[in-house]
């Protein structure tokens, strides 16, 4: 991340604004870890791993083929360079929170743990406990995103509070909805490849839509109480 970081920066890429906030995140995380905040640190350690490599392969991607990369994360990297920094950030965690997470947890939870429900439920607890070192960082990844250009205008300033409350609210909800798609996707996977890439294609249309719903202009805090943060597979 860091190697990846410092030419974006140099080039003023507007995809630097989600890397460093994701580069802030995950140290987070390495510190949670190491002070026994979850139940199998290990596994939580492979799999931040994992989910974090889906993001850095369609960055890199990207920047060598636009068209190569899923469609939320062309949609999230093509946004206009002009938009305020959070903007980028709010994108970049939409495509990989609903488009990428599932797979990750896919990736790290064999079949053969969903049949086993305590298992499952510690899996699960730790994923729910990401969420606890994500609204930790509200607070000051505003701050940071203050520093490098982010708008705040009085209202604002005024509405911060409500703002970060209305973040840690939209973080949960959409934790929820990758656990039930990362149960769609897994029911798919026992059905077999072809099965699993219906699904996945379906997961990529739904998360596409979500980041393009985002990109319309206007107030976008009332879209995601609208509609929420997270997609959902029927």
């Amino acid at each position: 991340m860091e190697a990846l970081l410092a030419p974006l920066e140099a080039d003023r890429d507007p995809a630097r604004f989600f890397l460093g906030t994701y580069l802030r995140t995950t140290r987070a995380v390495g510190v949670a870890l190491a002070r026994g905040r979850f139940e199998d640190p290990a596994w939580v350690t492979a799999w931040d791993v994992d989910f974090a490599r889906f993001y850095l392969d369609a960055l890199e991607a990207y920047r060598t083929s636009p068209d190569a990369v899923a469609d939320p994360w062309r949609l999230a990297f093509g946004a206009r360079p002009g938009l305020p920094p959070e903007a980028h950030v709010l994108l970049g965690m939409n495509a990989h929170i609903n488009y990428d997470l599932p797979q990750s947890l896919i990736a790290v939870i064999p079949a053969e743990h969903f049949g086993s429900p305590s298992l499952l439920d510690r899996r699960r607890r730790d994923h729910e406990r990401i969420d606890d070192v994500l609204a930790a960082r509200v607070g000051e990844e505003d701050v940071a995103l203050q520093r490098v250009g982010g708008r705040r205008t009085p209202l604002d300033r005024l509405l911060a509070p409500v703002n970060r409350g209305a973040s840690r609210v939209f973080l949960r909800e959409s934790r929820r909805k990758v656990w039930a798609s990362t149960h769609a996707l897994h029911a798919a996977r026992t059905e077999g490849a072809a099965a699993y890439a219906v699904r996945l294609a379906d997961l990529e249309a739904v998360s596409a839509e979500r980041v393009a719903d985002l990109l319309r202009p206007g107030p976008v805090l009332v879209r995601l109480a609208l509609h929420g943060f997270g997609v959902t597979l029927d």
